[in-house]
C-alpha cells in the first residue's frame, strides 16, 4: 500500500477510533474465549486492552508509512511481545488454541471497525481490499511469533523438569534426608507414591520397559559403583509396584535382563537400590527370560553378605574332607549338601543327585565316619547348612 493510497485524513480518523476498537476486540474475545474472561478483568484487563491498542496503533503506523515499510511485517518490539505472550501461555499450562482464537477474533473485530472508519473517511475500494490483506498478514505474523514462543517455552520447561526429575532420582538413590526429597519432588512437580521399587536394566532396553510402567517412573543414568558394565545400565524407580502389583512388574520386565529390588517407602528407595547393587556385585544375574528378583534370593544375599566370613566357615566345616582325593571330596560335599537341604530323606537325595539310594547310604556312612556325632548336633548342622546351602561361586568360577 503506497502512501497516496492511505491519506493522512484516513489514518487520523482511524487513530481516533483505536481505543474503542481495542475495547470492542477485548469484549469479543471474552465472549468467544471463556478461558480469558478472568485474565481480562480489573487492572490486568486494562493492561491487555492497552496492549491491544498499541498493537493496532503499530500496525496503523506501518500501513500509513506506505512505501517505506511493509505493513504485513510487525516491528521488532511487537513481535517480541507476541513471542513473550506465547511463552506465558505455556507457563500457564494452556495450549495455543485459546490464544490463536483470540488473535482471529481480535483481527475480525479490528478489521470490521477500522475498515468502516477508513471507508467513512474516504478510503477507496482497492485500498480497502489491500488494507484487509495487510491486517490479516500482520495477525498471521503475530500468531507465528506466539506459536514459536509457546514451543520454545515447552521445550525449555521440559528440559528443566527432566533435570529436576533426574536430581530427584539421584537424591532418592543416595538416601537424602526426607525434607530434601519432599522439596525436590515439589520442584519437579512429581507426586510421591506409597512405594518405589528399584529396577536396573541395560540402557538399550529402557524405553521398551517404560511403555508398560507407571508414568511417574523416575530414571537415573548415574554409573552404578562397583558393578561390571555399569556405564551401559540405567536405574529406574518404579512407583507402587509392591504386593499384588509386583508379579505384573516382573512380567513386564521379562527378556529385558533386569534386576529388581524390593519395594520400599518412597523416601527409602535407597535401600532397594542397595539390595540390587549387592546382588549385582555378588555376580547374580537375570535368567534368559525372567528378571533377577532379589526377593527370591534373600537367603543367598544373607549368606553371602560377608564373603570372608563365609569362606572361613566353609573351610572350617569342610575340614574333615580335606584329606580326601578331589573326586571323592567333591562327591561327598555334594551329597552332604543335598542331605542337609532334603532333611536326610534318602530317596529325595538320590533323585537330586541322580544316583541310587544305596549310593547315598554308602556316602552318608563315610560322612558319619568323618564327622562323627557332629551330624546330630543342631549347631553343627546349622553351620553346615549355611556353609553349603549356597554353592561356592568362587570355587565354581575357578573351576573347583
Amino acid at each position: 500500500m503506497r502512501a497516496h493510497e492511505f491519506p493522512e485524513a484516513v489514518a487520523e480518523a482511524m487513530r481516533d477510533e483505536l481505543p474503542k476498537v481495542a475495547e470492542r476486540a477485548v469484549d469479543a474475545i471474552i465472549v468467544a474465549v471463556p478461558g480469558y474472561a478472568d485474565a481480562f478483568q480489573g487492572p490486568m484487563g486494562r493492561k491487555i486492552s492497552g496492549a491491544v491498542e498499541l498493537t493496532l496503533r503499530g500496525f496503523l503506523q506501518l500501513a500509513a508509512a506506505g512505501g517505506t515499510a511493509d505493513a504485513g511485517t510487525p516491528g521488532g518490539p511487537v513481535v517480541e511481545a507476541a513471542y513473550a505472550l506465547g511463552r506465558g501461555e505455556a507457563r500457564s499450562g494452556r495450549s495455543m488454541d485459546a490464544l490463536l482464537a483470540a488473535y482471529r477474533i481480535g483481527a475480525r473485530v479490528a478489521w470490521r471497525d477500522m475498515s468502516a472508519t477508513a471507508v467513512a473517511a474516504g478510503l477507496g475500494p482497492e485500498s480497502t481490499a489491500r488494507f484487509a490483506e495487510l491486517v490479516f498478514a500482520y495477525i498471521d505474523r503475530l500468531s507465528a511469533a506466539s506459536v514459536a514462543g509457546h514451543s520454545d517455552e515447552l521445550a525449555s520447561s521440559g528440559r528443566a523438569r527432566e533435570r529436576q526429575l533426574e536430581r530427584l532420582a539421584q537424591g532418592l538413590l543416595q538416601g537424602s534426608p526426607h525434607a530434601e526429597l519432599v522439596g525436590a519432588a515439589q520442584r519437579a512437580e512429581w507426586t510421591p507414591p506409597r512405594t518405589l521399587t528399584v529396577v536396573v536394566l541395560p540402557a538399550a532396553r529402557t524405553q521398551g520397559a517404560l511403555v508398560s510402567l507407571d508414568p511417574r517412573t523416575l530414571r537415573s543414568t548415574e554409573e552404578l559403583p562397583g558393578v561390571e558394565g555399569a556405564a551401559e545400565l540405567t536405574v529406574l524407580l518404579v512407583p507402587d509396584a509392591d504386593g499384588p502389583a509386583r508379579p505384573a512388574l516382573l512380567r513386564s520386565l521379562e527378556g529385558r535382563e533386569a534386576a529388581v529390588g524390593p519395594a520400599r517407602p518412597w523416601s527409602e528407595a535407597h535401600t532397594s537400590y542397595a539390595r540390587v547393587l549387592r546382588a549385582l556385585r555378588l555376580g547374580m544375574t537375570p535368567g534368559d527370560r525372567a528378571p533377577l528378583d532379589t526377593d527370591c534370593r534373600l537367603a543367598e544375599l544373607v549368606v553371602r553378605a560377608d564373603a570372608d566370613a563365609l569362606a572361613d566357615l566353609r573351610a572350617r566345616v569342610l575340614a574333615p574332607l580335606t584329606e580326601l582325593a578331589d573326586t571323592a571330596r567333591e562327591k561327598l560335599t555334594e551329597t552332604l549338601r543335598s542331605w542337609l537341604l532334603h532333611h536326610g530323606r534318602r530317596d529325595q537325595v538320590a533323585a537330586d543327585l541322580f544316583v541310587h539310594p544305596q549310593t547315598v547310604r554308602y556316602r552318608m556312612t563315610q560322612l558319619r565316619e568323618l564327622y562323627g556325632n557332629r551330624l546330630e548336633d543342631p549347631a553343627a548342622v546349622l553351620e553346615l547348612t549355611i556353609a553349603l546351602g549356597v554353592p561356592d561361586r568362587t570355587a565354581d568360577a575357578a573351576g573347583g
